[in-house]
């Protein structure tokens, strides 16, 4: 392609392609090009204005673009013609757009917005780039392929050439492709980086999360690339390492991990520089210090990195960094569990180990676990590193070993072997003397330093010094061990230990081990060391035995003796195990210790083994008999147990001596091929320690029973095979003894059965399997005590092997003999376990299993037990044992129902039971106190199981004391459960309440009072006082005691302590809550007495015990809410029971409420003011229908407790308010009482001054809307009654509230109840006139409440009492209505007329509430009654009630629709009373008539149609009222609308009536002034005529002319009028004129509007606007065919009627104008329903008619004029028939050109001749430039181009009609018709010939000549645009010329048209001049 070619290529932008506006194909990302060429640019404006706003909301980011790429400016916008400046501007708001755009692509929105910049911006060419760059991260989508489609990028040098082969196939783009290109072309490689940086950029939002798609695309393509590549070269590199920088100094986390990414694949498939290597650490490493959030990825890369760089390239800069990680030890843990860490530690670790020496600092501790190489790597390293600081000075090795301690501690815990062989390593290799001495510093860090310690003499470790093989060496290392010893420097019991089981060997020493060390030192290490061995391993025996001997000789030194006898005596216990002897072997290592431990000192020193040393050499049968031969006189002797828990440490230590050799003996008995010695073991053992019987079976008890101990007395541990051992080793004695010792054993002295019975309830099978056998062979003795009880277990074999608990069912008896003997054996039992020896142990083991035995006699036998436990417990004795604390809960378990007897007869028992809940002693922390326990054990059935009312009152008085006195509250909450679960008498509980001197539980009212007076006086002895905190806690527990029998007798006391508590003065805070306390159980007792509120027997409760008047006096005196709350409640409560007591409180009562409670917040005073009304006001009620007496005295106390509620309303809070009144309306009854609240509400608001009329508007609607809310919540019934009443009660109020004497006297009740609601005499006529109009608003409002309404719809279709109700309140509002009336007539000429007639409207308005919600029969019938009263307001009212049903009513029922058509004759009978009345009367008659006719004309249009019949004598009556000439107008203007009515509802049977009424409404149109001066009238006459002729069009033409005139006239006058009621009789005259247009057909129609032309164009020109109307719209509406039938008739009118200017202009050129315009109109309705040849030779006949005659002028105005209107109508169809004008055009151009012509076309003495050339003028000019605008077929060829070119140009000189209207003419005529005209001719030659005569008008004298020649070249420039340049050469000199004219505002306009000029061709035009 040539460069020519580019050149070309690059100006041909779509903006200047010719073709542009006719492209069949638009570039489209959404649409088909071929549809997107149909759609215009609004749409697709449109379309990327709704994309955008659907992304505003989800990204407000974009709201910036909205003024800018999709502003309407960017509507005319065009890229081609604006600067570079302006589309680079515009190129970068379209780059940000897209770069914003790119994560939302996909969505719907975004391909919108991309559509709209593809129409209008052409970014497909313009920002290729950036389009890609939004799409290219969804390369495998579809909508990629649609926009690579998009792109022209077919020349081989684009840059995206290669996506061309996607174009035609349309298949997305593979990613192998993209990846190979990437890393071919490294351009694109930088693009895709580019755009990531782009995006991040650009983001607004702190959030990133929405670029995650174009990081994942960078990392997805970046990644592959560099792994598909064959080699990475240092290019790649270089354009790719500033992004990654970037990317690791990042703080978005996705952009950071793809960052990794990269440089891991980098890492695995180069090797880098060193410096690189080393500067991407450092980066990788300050990444993870800033921002830490991939804390494992960092470190992963890092690791990458180093694994596959070469080692020591990372230098130390990344180290430093890594130390400010805070997570890298955390981290590095997490990882090195699951990969391979050690690349990083091989780099860290040096650097960490130099760290530690070149700092100062301390260094963080790694607790990542080290590969075996790393850690000897690292403590090398270590090593090394201290060993080098040799020049360091004493001081700072000091500071470094503190540093190092930790550090090397912590490597000898983890990585001891490592440690080992490193210093075992360096041990030979040191050699100078400074390093030995940092050596030995570096040793003494370590815990075993002493064996790594450098001897002088033998050059080598101590350590290895005493395992060398020369002996001599081995003293060495000994001597120095020693003198480490000597020197005190040894640090370590640990190390201690060890060096003395090394050298114990060399004796020689051991003198100096027991001068230099503590004897209380030594013998705990060699007992330690004697203790490790493990006893069970006997390989080991040979290799510790010389040690163990060693050390055994070395307790034996009687140095050891001097730390005194006690160590002495420990050391011999401690060796007693040794004597043991489990090998079987005579030469074992264990018997020969056994025989070094036997003659050592200790032993012989020791009571038991004295003198065992002495002796021969002890021979082979010695050990077995040494183990055995131990004194006797240890035994305990006389008891009948062996309790380890009593007995001495002597004698445990011999227990568990024998129970340890028992244990070896039977172990080694059992098996074994020493089995036989054992056995003789065995009988030796039981020969010498254990010969007896008794003995033998008591220490066999003893392992029966120790497992179930807890202690440690013994220090033995007796397990399960022990203990089933013994058991068999028992039997088996059993049954050997003969039967005298079998009953000895079996007897009640023996511990045997209980033993047995212990071993039962063990959780081992294999135990209790055990004890049965034993038991078994005891049965064999018959007279044992126990017997019975072994006979019963002995049947339940296999249940108690089975289950350990079943013991306890066992031993229940079921015969009475079979009780007898179990019982005794029972006590027997219980004797043995209360016995002082037996151990408490077993005591609990055995009572666990007796757990079901229960009864007077176990308690019985038990209480000794149980005394001398509590003994024990007591505060000076030892605490008791565990086991004891058990036993006394068990004991203490004993006290229940079965044993309840026992207290009533058994002091003791009671006294017992006392202490233990007094005793609060809890000597262990998991077992509860035993007053806890004892407290527990007083449940409801042992509480109601005490048969002595004195022992429950003693626990009563003990668990009240308790509470008085404890001090724990856990002992509170027991004593609360307690007392809450059992059930109390109520006399008990008054005893606890009385004080102690008074009489109890006999307090009378009259007591009460004496005892309150006398303590007015002085104060009563201290002792008589009452105890106010006992009974506060007495008083708690009764607020939630529900099992409280005859609770009634707490009522004297309760208001005993009531009235003594009123005079104190000490804390009134306590003697309020006591108060309140006492009320509430006061109120407890009467719920409990009556719980439905009845009254009670007054055998249960004296109404004289029950003081009322206390109560009230409590509520007077006391301040504190809360009691007025609780005696309130109280008295609510009494108000059921004794109703006549608070009869006479009751106002005090509600007076209080009033004044304080109502006026609280919150909702308990709420719940109690609604309690209080519950109570009190039913009893009341309940009262006064039991005791008619009281009746009127109760009436009046409700209206006063009303007025109360009412008085304190203000001060409620609001929110409070309707419950609180809701509430006693209810409970009063609200058929009874809600009218007297209401009225109450009335009246305080009727007597309550504001400040401010807004302040009394503001209270009066919140007021009412409140009232309305607090009536709403009763039934409608309820609220229907209520509005009854208050009507009665405002009728029986006087006019004034000054009363005569002539008012009847009322009853004094009533007058009392009036005075209550509204006192006359109190208040002003003023407030009295206020309430009532008060009263009756409130009505009216609350009928039209939604609300009411919505109550009524939902009661209607439930009950039919509602009817009644509906009704009465109906006649009680007429006769309201009536009575105000009266006074309306009575007080006319009263200054309180007003009043009345305001209260009297809005009586009338309730009414209409109330008629809205009558039923519909109901309201009928009530309607015709209403019609027949005598007063005329009254009949008037009744009538609109009517009419609004009818209007607001749709729906009726056919008897219903009977009934009202029967209202008719009333309804006409109203109508004819219009003669023999006064003037006055007549008046209200004529409007009461009015009201008559529209009630018939409702009930015509509701009706009609279905009932014409009906209303036949309705339109006749009415025509008799028009017909009638001394009618009322405004009557006769209701009977007009009547008749419209009726006439369009009956249609035909209307026509009889046509010959009566068109004439008399004709005729009063015409001569009537006095009812045409009245609009409303006039609008009825017209309305009546369109309703008329709409129904009977066919039937009206005899009145048509007359009408048509008549509708002509009206219009005429209506259009001077601008009132609405003028409006509205336009509107009705419109309608008339387009009934008669479209109803009648042209045979009628168009010979009367040709007589009424005819008639109106002489002498009313005005009225003929309508009438061309009229005919307008019937053309408009005539078919095909019958405007072929009148065309000639039509055009002979119009050819009559557009000669009006000519015939009838008489100088009045703007009516006629006006005048000519309906005509063409008129004319215009017809051309546009006529064909081509139709139109053609009327067209022709309408020219020919134009010149003719050829002296008048005239009608070459309306011609041309009408030609301009064709033209615009019929657009590009007119120039068919324009040819033949062309020469007239040019004529009519000079003739009418003043400049050109001398004769005037009109003559100029003639009056508007020249405005007619004018006028002329501007029609030609007109109708040329519209034939120019819509020629499309050449129809301006050259020849008459040339014959209009030269006059069109003149025109420009033409001043006709002076500078104003020459500067009109020219702007708005001449200058768009010569543009069009030039656009018309498209023949450039033709346009350089207009050009020039233009060019030459620019030299003309005139200056107005030659500015309009500038305008029209800018015309002409804008027209031709870029195809101006041809003329462009031609045009400059004159410009240039008139750039220095005289005239100044020629000169300015030049400037401006050289300006437009250079914008519209777009070039400068500066290098032409």
């Amino acid at each position: 392609m040539t460069s020519l070619a580019l050149q070309l290529k690059r100006l041909a932008l779509p903006q200047s392609d010719p073709g542009l506006l006719t492209r069949k194909e638009v570039a489209s990302l959404l649409f088909d090009p071929k549809d997107a060429a149909q759609m215009d640019r609004s749409s697709f404006y449109a379309l990327g204005c709704t994309g955008l706003e659907e992304l505003l909301g989800i990204e407000p980011a974009f709201y910036e673009f909205q003024d800018t790429l999709f502003s309407r400016s960017s509507l005319t916008l065009e890229r081609s013609v604006q600067s570079r400046e302006v589309n680079d501007k515009l190129d970068a708001g379209i780059s940000l757009f897209l770069t914003r755009l790119c994560p939302y692509f996909l969505l719907k929105p975004a391909q919108k917005c991309i559509e709209w910049l593809v129409h209008r911006f052409h970014i497909q060419l313009y920002n290729v780039d950036s389009l890609l760059a939004c799409a290219l991260p969804y390369h495998e989508t579809k909508m990629f392929v649609r926009v690579v489609q998009l792109l022209n990028i077919n020349e081989a040098t684009n840059r995206w050439n290669w996506l061309h082969c996607l174009q035609k196939p349309g298949v997305p783009l593979a990613r192998g492709t993209l990846i190979t290109h990437c890393y071919k072309d490294l351009s694109f490689m930088d693009f895709i980086c580019t755009l990531v940086t782009k995006s991040i950029k650009v983001r607004h939002s702190a959030n990133c999360s929405q670029l995650r798609v174009i990081f994942s695309f960078y990392a997805s393509t970046i990644v592959p690339a560099l792994d598909a590549v064959e080699k990475v070269s240092d290019t790649i590199i270089s354009k790719l390492l500033p992004y990654i920088q970037k990317g690791l100094k990042s703080s978005l986390a996705d952009y950071k991990a793809a960052t990794y990414m990269i440089v891991c694949q980098l890492a695995v498939k180069v090797v880098l520089e060193a410096s690189l290597v080393d500067t991407l650490a450092l980066q990788l490493s300050k990444s993870l210090v800033r921002e830490p959030v991939l804390a494992k990825e960092g470190l992963g890369c890092l690791i990458v990195l180093l694994q596959n760089q070469k080692e020591g390239a990372v230098g130390p800069r990344a180290f430093g960094r890594l130390c400010c990680m805070s997570s890298l030890v955390e981290t590095l843990q997490v990882m090195a569990s699951v990969h391979d860490v050690s690349p990083l530690l091989r780099y860290l670790l040096p650097h960490l180990v130099h760290g530690v020496f070149s700092t100062c600092t301390g260094e963080r501790r790694d607790h990542t676990g080290l590969t075996q190489s790393l850690n000897h790597v690292c403590l090398f390293l270590l090593l090394d590193e201290y060993l080098s600081q040799s020049e360091t000075s004493e001081q700072h090795i000091t500071s470094l070993n503190q540093r190092l301690l930790p550090l090397v501690r912590l490597f000898e815990s983890k990585y001891g072997g490592a440690l080992d062989s490193v210093i075992a390593a360096h041990v030979g290799d040191v050699s100078d003397t400074e390093q030995k001495q940092l050596f030995h510093h570096f040793l003494s860090l370590s815990m075993s330093s002493g064996k790594y310690q450098i001897l002088g003499n033998s050059d080598t470790s101590l350590l290895l010094s005493l395992k060398h093989p020369l002996p001599s060496v081995r003293s060495l290392a000994v001597e120095h061990l020693m003198g480490i010893i000597t020197s005190g420097q040894v640090r370590h019991k640990t190390t201690f230990s060890v060096l003395i089981m090394s050298v114990l060997s060399h004796f020689c020493y051991k003198q100096v081990f027991i001068d230099r060390l503590d004897p209380e030192d030594t013998v705990s290490s060699l007992l330690s060391l004697l203790q490790r061995t493990d006893l069970s391993l006997a390989d080991q025996w040979s290799v510790k035995l010389p040690v163990l001997t060693a050390a055994v000789q070395l307790l034996s030194d009687p140095r050891v003796a001097k730390g005194g006898a006690e160590l002495v005596q420990r050391a011999g216990w401690s060796l007693l195990p040794f004597l043991v002897i489990t090998a079987g072997r005579p030469d074992s290592a264990q018997l020969q210790l056994a025989r070094h431990v036997a003659q050592s000192a200790v032993i012989a020193q020791h009571p038991l083994t004295v003198d065992w040393a002495q002796g021969d050499e002890p021979s082979a049968n010695r050990p077995r008999c040494v183990c055995v031969c131990v004194c006797v006189f240890f035994v305990p002797s006389g008891e009948v147990w062996w309790n380890p828990e009593k007995l001495d440490t002597n004698t445990c230590c011999y227990l568990a001596l024998i129970c340890r050799l028992f244990h070896v003996v039977v172990n080694g008995a059992g098996q074994g091929a020493s089995a036989g010695s054992f056995r003789e073991l065995m009988r030796l053992l039981l020969q010498v320690h254990l010969k007896e019987a008794p003995l033998l079976f008591r220490f066999l008890c003893v392992l029966w029973g120790y497992s179930s101990n807890q202690g440690e007395q013994l220090d033995v541990k007796v397990g399960a095979v022990l203990q089933t051992q013994a058991l068999y080793v028992g039997r088996a004695l059993l049954s050997g003894q003969p039967a005298a010792t079998l009953a000895d054993l079996a007897s009640a002295k023996s511990p045997v059965f209980p033993s047995l019975l212990a071993c039962l309830t063990s959780p081992v099978r294999e135990v209790r399997r055990a004890g049965l056998g034993a038991l078994q062979s005891l049965s064999a003795a018959d007279a044992s005590p126990f017997q019975p009880i072994t006979e019963k277990l002995l049947k339940h074999t296999e249940e108690i092997i089975a289950d350990p608990s079943y013991i306890s069912q066992s031993v229940s008896a079921k015969g009475r003999s079979q009780q007898k003997k179990l019982q005794a054996s029972m006590e027997q039992l219980l004797q043995i376990i209360q016995a002082p020896g037996c151990p408490s142990y077993t005591a609990c083991t055995l009572l666990s299993a007796l757990g079901q035995v229960n009864g007077e006699s176990v308690l019985s036998a038990l209480l000794p037990l149980l005394d001398r436990l509590l003994e024990q417990s007591g505060p000076e004795p030892p605490t008791l044992l565990r086991h004891e604390a058990q036993l006394l809960q068990l004991v203490l378990g004993k006290y229940n129902e079965a044993a309840a007897p026992l207290l009533a007869k058994n002091q003791a028992c009671v006294d017992l039971l006392v202490r233990a809940l007094r005793t609060s002693a809890r000597p262990h922390a998991d077992i509860p106190s035993f007053q806890i326990t004892a407290l527990e054990q007083i449940t409801k059935p042992f509480f109601s199981a005490l048969p002595d009312e004195k022992v429950q009152q003693r626990l009563l008085a003990v668990m009240f004391d308790l509470l008085v006195e404890s001090r724990n509250p856990l002992v509170a909450n027991t004593v609360s459960s307690v007392f809450k679960a059992i059930a109390v008498d109520g006399e008990l509980v008054a005893n606890e309440l009385t004080p102690p001197e008074k009489p109890k539980v006999t307090v009378t009212v009259q007591q009460t009072r004496r005892s309150k007076a006398l303590q007015s006086g002085e104060a009563g002895p201290e002792e008589g006082a009452v105890s106010w905190d006992r009974v506060t806690l007495i008083l708690e527990l009764l607020q939630h005691k529900k099992k409280l029998r005859r609770a009634q007798l707490l009522v004297p006391p309760l208001f005993s302590l009531l009235a003594s508590l009123e005079p104190r003065v000490g804390d009134q805070g306590n003697m309020e809550y006591t108060k309140q306390l006492l009320l509430s159980c006061l109120l407890n007792v009467c719920q409990k007495l009556s719980p439905d509120g009845g009254a009670v027997a007054p055998d249960v409760l004296d109404e004289d015990k029950f003081n009322v008047e206390l109560v009230v006096q409590c509520v007077r005196v006391s301040e504190m809410p809360q009691t007025h709350h609780h005696a309130l409640l109280l008295l609510g409560a009494v108000a059921g029971i004794f109703p006549e007591k608070v009869l006479h409180n009751i106002m005090p009562i509600f007076t209080f409420m009033g004044a304080n409670i109502m006026r609280l917040d919150d909702a308990y005073s709420f719940q109690v003011i609604s309690k209080t009304v519950q109570t009190v006001i039913p009893a009341l009620i309940e009262v006064s229908q039991n005791n008619e007496y009281t009746v009127n005295k109760v009436s009046l106390d409700i209206f006063l407790i009303v007025h109360v509620f009412t008085d304190a309303l203000p001060h409620v809070p609001e929110h409070r308010r309707l419950p609180i009144l809701a509430q006693l309306v209810t409970t009063l009854g609200p058929a009874r009482f809600l009218w007297v609240l209401m009225l109450l509400l009335f009246k305080q608001h009727a007597t309550h001054t504001a400040s401010s009329a807004s302040e009394k508007d503001a209270a009066l609607e919140r007021d009412v809307d409140f009232w309305i809310s607090l009536c709403c919540h009763f039934e409608v019934s309820d609220q229907l009654t209520s509005l009854i009443r208050i009507l009665q009660y405002l009728m029986q109020l006087p006019l004034e509230s000054i009363i005569t004497s002539k008012q009847t006297a009322k009853k004094k009740e009533e007058e009392e109840e009036e005075k209550l609601i509204f006192s006359v005499e109190a208040h002003s006529s003023k407030e009295l006139r206020h309430f009532k109009f008060l009263s009756v608003s409130f009505m009216a409002q609350l009928l039209a409440s939604a609300r009411f309404i919505g109550k009524v719809r939902c009661s209607r279709g439930e009950s039919l009492p509602a009817l009644q109700q509906d009704k009465g309140l109906l006649e009680e509002i007429l006769r309201y209505i009536h009575s105000v009336a009266r006074c309306v007539e009575e007080n006319a000429d009263k200054p309180t007329a007003k009043f009345w007639r305001a209260l009297l409207n809005k009586s009338y308005d309730a009414l209409d509430k109330v008629n809205a919600l009558l039923p519909t029969d109901t309201f009928i019938t009530v309607m015709k009654g209403l019609m027949g009263n005598q007063l005329p307001s009254v009949r008037r009212k009744a009538m609109e009630l009517l009419n609004n049903k009818l209007q607001h009513r749709t729906q009726w029922e056919e008897p219903q629709v009977t009934v009202l058509l029967q209202l008719s004759g009333n309804l006409l009978s109203i109508v004819g009373k219009g003669h023999g009345k006064v003037a006055e009367e007549e008046e209200e008659q004529a409007v009461n008539r009015q009201t008559a006719l529209y009630s018939l004309k409702l009930l015509c249009r509701s009706f009609g149609s279905g009932h014409q019949e009906a209303f036949v004598p309705v339109l006749a009556a009415a025509v008799e009222l028009v017909t009638s000439p001394d009618e009322e107008k405004n009557v006769v203007g209701s009977a007009l609308l009547c008749i419209a009515e009726v006439v369009s509802t009956l249609k035909a049977l209307a026509i009889p009536q046509l010959p009566r009424l068109m004439p008399a409404v004709l005729h009063a149109l015409t001569h009537r002034k006095e009812l045409l001066a009245n609009e409303i009238y006039l609008l009825s006459a017209v309305t009546a005529m369109q309703r008329v002729t709409e129904t009977l069009p066919h039937f009206i033409s005899p009145y048509l002319q007359e009408t048509t005139a008549q509708v002509g006239e009206r219009a005429e006058s209506s259009s001077s009028s601008s009132s609405s009621s003028s409006s509205q009789l336009a509107v009705r005259l419109a309608s008339l004129r387009s009934t008669v247009a479209t109803k009648l057909p042209p045979r009628v129609l168009l010979p009367t509007v040709t007589k009424c032309y005819s008639s109106m164009v002489t002498s009313k020109q005005g009225e003929l606007g309508p009438l061309m109307s009229i005919l307008q719209e019937h053309i408009g509406h005539m078919e095909k065919e019958q405007l072929n039938a009148h065309q000639s008739e039509l055009t002979a009118f119009f050819l009559t009627a557009l000669d009006f200017r000519a015939q009838h202009c008489q100088g009045d050129l703007e009516k006629t104008e006006r005048i000519e315009g309906f005509v063409i109109d008129c004319l215009l309705a017809m051309v546009m329903k006529l064909s081509e040849v139709s139109f053609r030779p009327l067209f022709f006949k309408l020219f020919e008619w134009s010149k003719t005659p050829a002296e008048d002028k005239e009608r070459l105005l309306t011609f041309y004029r009408l030609a301009d209107r064709i033209a615009d109508r019929l657009k590009g169809l007119f120039v068919l028939f324009a040819g033949n004008l062309v020469k007239p055009f040019a004529d009519l151009l000079r003739q009418t050109n003043a400049a050109a012509t001398d004769e005037p076309l009109f003559d100029p003495d003639d009056d508007g001749g020249v405005e007619k050339s004018v006028l002329l003028l501007r029609f030609v000019l007109d109708c040329l430039h519209k034939i120019f605008l819509y020629d499309t077929q050449r129809f301006l060829s050259r020849e008459r181009a040339d014959a209009l070119l030269g006059p069109l140009v003149d025109q420009l000189e033409n001043s006709l009609g002076g500078d104003d209207v020459y500067q009109q003419r020219v702007s708005k005529h001449l200058l768009p018709c010569i543009a069009q005209f030039a656009v018309a001719m498209g023949d450039d030659t033709q346009w350089k010939a207009l050009n020039y005569q233009i060019l030459l008008k620019t030299r003309h004298a005139s200056s107005k000549v030659r500015f309009s020649s500038l305008l029209m070249l800018t015309e002409l420039a804008a027209k031709l645009r870029e195809n101006y340049m041809v003329l462009l050469p031609e045009t400059v000199p004159f410009l240039a010329e008139l750039m220095e004219d005289e005239c100044e505002e020629v000169e300015h306009q030049v400037q401006k048209v050289i300006q437009e000029m250079e914008n519209i061709l777009g070039e400068p035009l500066q290098s032409y001049f």
